[in-house]
């Protein structure tokens, strides 16, 4: 990424909005695993996801992480589910939270969609319980 992609406000905003939703280490890790090849993509969801979307004020964090929990379930993205269980802990929303956009799932995208995102998230709360006792 050149330098003016990074100097926009859209940009700049995406970074500080991922980081406080990801965690900074997820984000350097992102960014330093960022190749020639990838690198304008991962400024497209910087600018897009995290800069346009994330940071508008319709939505609270701990709202738009329920919403993107149930989307990412009901499109069966366990990778992605798994980061959004764990970014939980810097957006507010409540494991009962989470429960409950799961029953969604399972009414309105299918049980099975539903049955692997509880799987999934029973999995990073046990890592994250565990992570905390450590």
């Amino acid at each position: 990424m050149d330098d003016d992609a990074k100097n926009t406000s859209r940009y700049r905003t995406g970074v500080e909005v991922r980081r406080s939703v990801l965690g900074d280490q997820h984000v350097d890790r992102a960014e330093a695993a960022a190749t020639d090849f990838d690198r304008p993509f991962q400024q497209l969801i910087t600018e897009a996801a995290w800069g346009t979307v994330w940071a508008r004020p319709g939505l609270t964090k701990r709202e738009r992480s329920i919403v993107t929990l149930a989307l990412l379930a009901a499109l069966g993205r366990d990778e992605e589910v798994a980061m959004h269980v764990r970014a939980t802990a810097n957006t507010g929303a409540s494991r009962d939270d989470i429960r409950e956009a799961f029953l969604h799932v399972a009414v309105y995208a299918g049980v099975p969609a539903a049955n692997r995102a509880f799987r999934i998230a029973k999995e990073v709360f046990s890592q994250m319980d565990g992570a905390r006792h450590d």
